[in-house]
């Protein structure tokens, strides 16, 4: 079922996207290449005009290091835009002060506005998503959930909450902007612009960014994944193994039999490298201190902290800020 407002009536919805250093080539591509197939329809109408944006109105460089040309820098909205702000790696950085006012505000003349991947971040940075439902990449969530403690952040591939759209990057851009265009335009584009992209089951916003743990590790024991689920959900107060026991229903023995049959690890091991590799993310994608980061992830002291994670990535916490 398409919009209300006939064809004639209609002059072309207008994307602005801003690029923040290290964005994402392919959730970016992904987006832009939707509406540029969008106006090689049969019809031969333009549906869609875009303008790239950069801070400095500079050339963007994504993280795998291509520049793209961009046509200036920050500018003034209008209300009928769309603004789509596109990030990856080292998002922190890229969200200077200027960006985020800027954000602030042309957000505020009311128009429709949305991230891909970790430009969820920035949005949350600028304080605009409070009390939404959004989506990120996963890499992002830990960074995000910090950031922004009142937002619902969801593990589907993409979120529209009012005027406020949000997607995990990648492919999932694809499915993000299919949906907008539908939205404008109706089901008929949508099938024809699939169809070019060779893309013929475009995913609905409810399905999950990644495979259920037992789906990606393979996993036929039930309790086993249930246990790595409570060791994901309890990092900043770590439980004691037998605490996890007991709340799968093993005892710990049976529960060491399990990670080492399945995983060839021992449980305390696994743990301690679920909350490391949190600690990564945020080193890596936020501001927050060394010893901000040891509490969050539950360790007693930045000192234990950090003697433990240099033992496993063979560098010191502090060395880890901005790495991709």
């Amino acid at each position: 079922m398409g919009p209300n407002v006939s064809e004639s009536d209609q002059k072309p919805k207008h994307y602005v996207f801003l690029l923040i250093p290290g964005f994402s080539m392919l959730g970016f591509t992904c987006a832009l290449e939707a509406l540029t197939l969008a106006n090689r329809h049969k019809s031969r109408r333009e549906y869609y005009t875009w303008h790239l944006l950069s801070a400095d109105g500079q050339p963007a460089r994504a993280w795998n290091g291509v520049t793209v040309e961009v046509d200036s820098g920050l500018i003034d909205l209008r209300r009928d835009d769309t603004l789509v702000v596109c990030a990856g790696v080292d998002v922190s950085t890229g969200s200077t002060r200027a960006v985020l006012n800027w954000l602030r505000r042309e957000t505020r003349k009311g128009l429709s506005f949305g991230a891909l991947s970790s430009g969820t971040y920035t949005l949350a940075l600028a304080g605009l998503i409070g009390g939404k439902r959004v989506t990120t990449h996963w890499e992002y969530v830990d960074a995000l959930t910090e950031a922004a403690p009142h937002v619902t952040v969801q593990e589907s591939i993409y979120s529209v909450d009012g005027r406020v759209f949000t997607c995990a990057g990648g492919a999932s851009s694809m499915d993000l902007m299919l949906h907008l265009i539908e939205e404008d335009y109706g089901r008929d584009l949508v099938d024809w612009v699939a169809e070019q992209m060779v893309y013929t089951a475009p995913r609905d916003h409810s399905q999950s960014q990644r495979l259920s743990i037992q789906g990606r590790l393979g996993l036929r024991n039930r309790k086993l994944a249930l246990a790595i689920e409570i060791m994901r959900n309890n990092i900043e107060e770590p439980l004691k193994l037998t605490d996890v026991a007991t709340a799968v229903g093993v005892s710990t023995r049976q529960l060491e039999r399990l990670f080492s049959n399945v995983l060839n690890t021992a449980p305390s091991r696994y743990y301690l490298e679920i909350r490391l590799e949190k600690a990564r993310n945020l080193l890596r994608q936020t501001d927050l201190s060394v010893t901000e980061i040891s509490v969050l992830c539950g360790f007693s002291s930045p000192t234990h902290f950090s003697r433990t994670y240099r033992k496993l990535y063979n560098v010191v916490p502090s060395q880890e800020a901005g790495a991709p």
